[in-house]
């Protein structure tokens, strides 16, 4: 039975889709319709915002059943505008009052806390990394803020929101120096910047280095304008995490592909200066370089630093989805090939011990 909150919801939102559908104008935000993706197929998406180009009509929406990588600005000729469907309901409205009463009195509560050794207050440790664990979906963070990017030979899209700067949101293509990460709004100014830019590298010093590929060591607090704007460029194909720019905390790797011109960006990791568990911050192979391997060999070097340190080590939660599966692809290959040339009896701490693999519940 609804209630009659949930009656007023219904009858107010379809009065204003009513009056939309007449007049041809806005749409609400949360609204539903059919839109139909680049590939001429058609599913349901949620609206999330609109705007006006040149006199014509452009909705932002997220399709429901696909990851917000594909959310797109479309034209309102790819969209279902007259079969408009109202926004569900929040969850909060779905509860009858003074449900949650009993919770929010216990919320209020202050709770236990287990003394340490040293009869202090122990706190729990709060995850950290160069991009932050994000858990909140604020609606200007869901819509992509920059239309495409230019980086070394390829113009990439972004998947996700970035913080750049607001200006950047309004350019066709935002230019971005393969060797210092500075980014510029129009061509004429990235020209200018590559004229006087001296670095063929990132700035940082280099630790290791096979045939084609290095691999270089940042301090984000020696290196810490060229670490930030890592982080932003890392953010727009990374969708649970925010920006964190204190980079002094933390080391960086970039692993670069080397010829004639320089030292070219293929994916960096970052980790926590001091972290006892985890082994890794934050991880990215750049679009244009996924699917060659490039992701496993992040992953394997950061397993080779903590066997260097002599601990057990893992990523910091949560993983991106593509992060998921290369990590399980690494940590399975790793397990099989030990346990192949192992021939006596080997048990879980041992496993952890030889491969520095910690045991994380993902």
């Amino acid at each position: 039975m609804a209630t009659e909150q949930q009656k007023h919801h219904q009858i107010d939102v379809q009065a204003k889709l009513a009056v939309l559908r007449s007049i041809n104008v806005d749409t609400v935000d949360g609204c539903s319709a059919q839109c139909q993706m680049s590939d001429g197929t058609w599913h349901e998406a949620e609206i999330l915002a609109h705007k006006f180009v040149k006199g014509l009509r452009k909705y932002y929406v997220h399709y429901k059943k696909f990851n917000k990588r594909l959310d797109e600005w479309v034209p309102e000729t790819r969209v279902k505008i007259q079969e408009l469907k109202a926004p569900e309901p929040k969850k909060d409205d779905k509860k009858p009052p003074g449900k949650n009463k009993k919770r929010k009195q216990a919320e209020t509560k202050t709770p236990n806390k287990k003394p340490s050794k040293d009869g202090s207050e122990k706190k729990k440790s709060q995850p950290t990394g160069s991009l932050r664990s994000s858990t909140h979906d604020h609606g200007v963070a869901r819509i992509k803020n920059l239309e495409e990017i230019e980086i070394g030979d390829c113009r990439v899209k972004p998947w996700y929101f970035s913080p750049y700067p607001e200006c950047l949101s309004e350019v066709e293509v935002v230019y971005i120096c393969e060797f210092c990460l500075k980014y510029c709004k129009d061509e004429y100014s990235f020209r200018r910047h590559k004229s006087k830019c001296t670095l063929r590298h990132p700035p940082g010093t280099e630790i290791y280095r096979k045939d084609n590929l290095q691999f270089f060591e940042l301090d984000g607090r020696k290196h810490q304008t060229y670490c930030q704007n890592l982080c932003l460029l890392s953010k727009l194909f990374l969708d649970h995490k925010t920006v964190e720019l204190d980079t002094h905390p933390f080391l960086f790797y970039v692993m670069c592909k080397v010829d004639e011109y320089g030292s070219h960006i293929v994916g960096y990791f970052s980790k926590e200066k001091d972290s006892d568990e985890n082994n890794l911050a934050c991880i990215l192979t750049l679009p244009q370089y996924q699917r060659m391997g490039f992701g496993k060999l992040l992953i394997e070097f950061s397993y080779a630093l903590s066997q260097e340190e002599g601990k057990a080590g893992g990523p910091e939660k949560p993983l991106s989805d593509l992060g998921l599966l290369s990590y399980r692809s690494y940590w399975s290959q790793a397990i099989l090939e030990l346990l192949r040339d192992t021939t006596e009896p080997i048990s879980i701490a041992d496993i952890a011990e030889l491969t520095s693999l910690l045991t994380l519940p993902f």
